[in-house]
């Protein structure tokens, strides 16, 4: 697997490694169970809402280690509404490009750091908890990354309907029965919904 020379760089010597004691913010996605897991801790100022300090600790491939890394050297003195506006595009940009079975690395880290600035949010009152609605399952289903290109799977237009009632939800792939990544991509869809206690069973079809 070709990997570019920043992406060896922030590997082999990681920036913000760690955990910082008593944060104000923290989060964690992803799971070491299927391969890839990212926690984030921040340390905000009260007033201005900048990031002081982010630290990060990460458990997975070299592409999840460089993405926590690059992603926290990008969010450091940024405000929170700056730090939210990072895309995981540009955070792949600025490693030089990531490989497209890889790119979901990117969304770990990107999602992460967002789901730190909300913890902060929702703790200073200012902003709270999302309902849970289908965009919540649409806007999960954009973080799949479709790993022959390395785009999610509603720009690839390979979502055909999703559905959610009485805690079931119904999602309609369209991807050929000959496609070598299309167990993959279920099982991504079934490990992004499954967090959600709303959610009592996913139904996936193709």
């Amino acid at each position: 697997m070709q990997y570019s020379q920043k992406v060896l760089d922030h590997f082999m010597k990681p920036h913000n490694v760690g955990k910082i004691e008593k944060p104000d913010a923290e989060a964690t996605e992803g799971s070491p169970a299927c391969g890839d897991q990212v926690s984030i801790f921040m340390k905000v100022d009260p007033k201005s809402h900048v990031i002081k300090d982010i630290k990060f600790q990460s458990y997975g491939c070299a592409s999840n280690i460089a993405t926590g890394s690059i992603i926290t050297d990008m969010a450091m003195g940024k405000t929170l509404e700056e730090a939210k506006d990072i895309s995981w595009k540009e955070a792949a940009e600025e490693l030089d490009g990531l490989p497209p079975v890889k790119m979901h690395c990117s969304v770990l880290a990107v999602d992460t750091l967002r789901k730190a600035i909300k913890d902060y949010e929702i703790k200073h009152n200012l902003s709270e908890a999302d309902v849970f609605s289908k965009e919540t399952i649409v806007e999960e289903l954009k973080k799949v990354i479709y790993p022959k290109v390395g785009e999610d799977i509603v720009t690839l237009k390979m979502v055909k309907y999703v559905g959610f009632e009485d805690g079931i939800a119904i999602i309609d792939l369209e991807i050929p029965k000959f496609d070598k990544y299309r167990e993959n991509v279920a099982e991504e869809v079934q490990e992004h919904l499954e967090q959600y206690p709303e959610i009592k069973e996913v139904k996936i079809t193709m």
